[in-house]
């Protein structure tokens, strides 16, 4: 028999973000969760590894999907639909919502938060130690001018969590420099007349695959995968390690 309270000390989930998704399958038991949104399903925009998506159920986010799953909690982004937030609540489905984190700090105050809810606290701790470890800046690094290529050819601002990873790990924003700012256009001629020293490429248009890219005499090309750039979490783990071995190949 279960405990009294249990339900509302482990409530079960169903999470409709990929990044929470990700976060979830960290720190909750796999009976907790009754299904991921249906984007973790695709290896292109998942952050979770082979072995995990296959354990877990997936929505496609229909209202009539969630609730037939009848969870207790909603995870959901804050831009959830109104009307669907409120079909939820009117069933006695509380539904809570996050912003995406700009900040290595704002995603270890994210995970927190997904852990108290969920009932999973000594769970979110330990992620959030890993995640601290990880992030942890070198203050001898020098600074590399590095632009970040997202799919689409545009550029992060300087708010944003994947530019305080690139700060942490002695990358300097090439963009932010040159006066870009958050999902600014970088066109392929633009980066051959004044390319960066390092040039991480997470999309696939032609411009980022052109073979002119290969002719950079002075700037060092690596790819980087795009699913490693929006969510915290376990991911910033992820990013960590790949701009790490970009960092040693530099030096």
């Amino acid at each position: 028999m279960e405990a009294p309270g249990h339900a509302a000390a482990r409530p079960t989930i169903v999470s409709l973000n990929p990044c929470l998704d990700a976060i979830l399958v960290a720190i909750a038991p796999p009976e907790q969760v009754l299904a991921l949104s249906h984007y973790s399903r695709d290896p292109a925009s998942s952050s979770l590894a082979p072995e995990a998506r296959a354990r877990f159920a997936f929505t496609g986010g229909t209202a009539e999907e969630v609730l037939a799953a009848a969870p207790d909690l909603v995870l959901a982004s804050t831009f959830i639909e109104p009307a669907t937030r409120a079909a939820f609540e009117q069933l006695g489905i509380r539904v809570a919502t996050f912003g995406a984190p700009a900040t290595v700090a704002d995603s270890i105050t994210q995970v927190r938060a997904v852990a108290a809810l969920t009932g999973n606290a000594a769970q979110g701790e330990r992620l959030v130690a890993a995640m601290a470890a990880a992030t942890r800046p070198d203050p001898a690094a020098r600074p590399i001018p590095t632009l970040l290529w997202q799919p689409g050819q545009i550029v992060p601002g300087e708010q944003t969590l994947i530019a305080d990873l690139l700060r942490r790990h002695g990358f300097a924003n090439f963009a932010a420099a040159r006066g870009l700012g958050q999902a600014d256009y970088v066109a392929l001629e633009s980066l051959l007349a004044a390319p960066p020293a390092v040039l991480l490429v997470a999309g696939e248009s032609a411009g980022q695959s052109h073979p002119l890219l290969t002719r950079l005499k002075d700037t060092r090309v690596e790819p980087f995968a795009g699913n490693l750039i929006n969510c915290g979490g376990p991911s910033v783990m992820a990013a960590s390690t790949r701009l790490r071995a970009i960092r040693a190949g530099l030096e």
